[in-house]
């Protein structure tokens, strides 16, 4: 909208041209976000307690929790309200990919907003049963990838980009549109997993969503990609934008939801991000890299699936509680500890994904 508006305006007023440098927007989208975030966060936190929006904690987690029952949940809007603002200011509203994310975003935050509703309003602690759910995830999912592998401005729609080695793409052809669907319902619930502790997930995507934001640069810069030796994805570069304002509504969010937390995100937050975060990688072909980047969420996920099997096959757990945060949370850790060294451990695993750009 104010891109638009502004750049249009460079032929009469030259410093209006520095509206179409990607870099520039991105930088006003994470400040915009940012400033979203601290504008209506409190009103958004009050409205949430004022409708008894409130977090019930389980009696069998760590009893550490139990104090914070009634803290507001379903903060997950305020991230997807300040991402949209940010990104209808800043970002270029005629490229598909933008409104693909946009999609995502939304879509896979409704999910989780009226599983939250289920929740807590009506007072159903399961939410909605799990075909539901994941039949929701999947359909949407679907959409997208159908939408992204008819793309015929995209070049590598079916192929598979191997980091660390500059020629190892595979064409998966219609074995594609399965496969993205893993990638992105996979990655939408393993942010959800996450988000158990106050501010272990948003750090964690936020980190992962920086990491992001350089990649989609260099993937839709052509001298950049060419440079590196990376897939040059003409158009993608705008994504820069999106991620930048994840990057600065995860920061806001994490403003309120930071040890001991003020509001949570709720599954409107973890399942929007994580969708965002999958699609994201399906688009500018970093899926394996999402992997890398967001190393804790795949640890979290495969946590919980250890567990379960564990459990249903020898009657014996092979953690004291699932997903592994609270492992470490009974084994005596205090929660900052836990969250701060699994914030560094993503801090680790961003770099060493964007090491993968030079190594190839």
């Amino acid at each position: 909208m104010f891109y638009s508006l502004l750049y249009s305006l460079h032929d009469w007023f030259s410093p209006f041209n520095v509206f179409r440098y990607i870099t520039f927007r991105t930088s006003l989208a994470i400040l915009s976000a940012i400033i979203f975030s601290f504008m209506f966060g409190p009103w958004v936190i009050n409205r949430l307690k004022r409708l008894s929006m409130t977090q019930q904690i389980r009696d069998d987690g760590p009893q550490t929790h139990l104090g914070k029952a009634g803290t507001p949940t379903m903060g997950g809007i305020l991230i997807i309200l300040s991402i949209l603002l940010s990104v209808f200011m800043w970002g270029d509203l005629k490229n598909i990919y933008v409104w693909t994310m946009i999609v995502s975003l939304i879509g896979f935050g409704g999910i989780g907003l009226f599983d939250d509703y289920l929740k807590v309003v009506k007072g159903n602690p399961n939410g909605l049963r799990a075909y539901q759910k994941f039949g929701g995830q999947i359909l949407l999912a679907l959409l997208i990838g159908v939408f992204l592998y008819m793309n015929p401005k995209d070049p590598y729609a079916d192929v598979l980009s191997i980091p660390f080695f500059k020629k190892w793409l595979f064409d998966l052809g219609w074995f594609y549109i399965p496969f993205s669907i893993i990638v992105i319902v996979g990655s939408s619930n393993a942010v959800n997993l996450t988000d158990g502790i106050d501010g272990l997930a948003i750090g964690l995507v936020a980190i992962a969503v920086l990491a992001n934001g350089v990649l989609v640069y260099i993937s839709g810069h052509k001298g950049l990609a060419q440079y590196l030796q990376v897939l040059y994805l003409p158009g993608t570069g705008e994504l820069t934008v999106f991620c930048g304002a994840m990057f600065g509504a995860s920061l806001g969010f994490l403003w309120y939801n930071s040890y001991p937390a003020n509001v949570f995100m709720g599954d409107v937050g973890s399942l929007g991000l994580g969708g965002a975060l999958g699609t994201l990688a399906i688009i500018t072909k970093h899926e394996i890299v999402l992997a890398l980047v967001g190393g804790i969420f795949v640890i979290e996920t495969i946590s919980v699936m250890v567990q379960v099997v564990s459990f249903k096959f020898t009657g014996k757990r092979v953690f004291k509680m699932a997903p592994i945060h609270h492992h470490f949370e009974l084994k005596g850790w205090p929660e900052p500890k836990v969250i701060v060294r699994f914030w560094i451990i993503g801090i680790m695993l961003a770099l060493l994904s964007l090491a993968t750009l030079k190594v190839r």
